[in-house]
């Protein structure tokens, strides 16, 4: 059931004021990362990841619309959420740009999927790309869980434009 409806306001809200108020809100970093049908993988840093249901096991994130990574994780079946651990900022930053493989001086293992999972991360999820929902300029995803995994040590979060930690909270 959709019970959202266009807003008829006239009233513009501020991109920069917007922006400012997201950016007070701490978010957990995470890479979402799928394997092509060629066997190349693909990988990108997000922070719009959140629960959503915990029977069936769900998940969601959102990608921009125009991403050109779109195509691949709105094709692939399967797809890992990463949550990067305190130590791993740099992993976030080489998969936030475009560059030619971010995956080449990256330790990760497969799935039983053949997804790959980066080594050293406070979690990941392996999910099934169960559905998605265009919303604004972005797509929401919501996967489901198919197994999951922790490795207890401080998250890195992103706040007010600079990486940090849980360990500091």
């Amino acid at each position: 059931m959709n019970t959202s409806s266009p807003r008829d306001g006239s009233r513009e809200v501020d991109p920069v004021q917007f922006r400012l108020a997201l950016s007070q809100f701490a978010t957990g970093v995470t890479v979402i990362t799928t394997r092509l049908a060629d066997g190349s993988f693909r990988g990108l840093t997000a922070s719009s990841f959140n629960s959503v249901s915990l029977k069936p096991p769900l998940v969601l994130w959102s990608l921009g619309e125009g991403a050109n990574s779109m195509p691949v994780f709105s094709g692939n079946s399967h797809y890992v959420i990463n949550v990067l651990a305190a130590g791993q900022a740099e992993l976030a930053e080489r998969f936030s740009r475009r560059s030619a493989n971010p995956f080449a001086d990256t330790d990760y293992e497969l799935s039983r999927t053949g997804q790959p999972i980066l080594k050293g991360v406070a979690a990941w999820f392996e999910c099934h790309n169960r559905s998605r929902y265009p919303e604004g300029d972005h797509v929401i995803f919501v996967g489901e869980v198919e197994e999951c995994a922790v490795h207890p040590q401080p998250a890195l979060i992103f706040h007010h434009g600079r990486f940090g930690s849980t360990q500091e909270c």
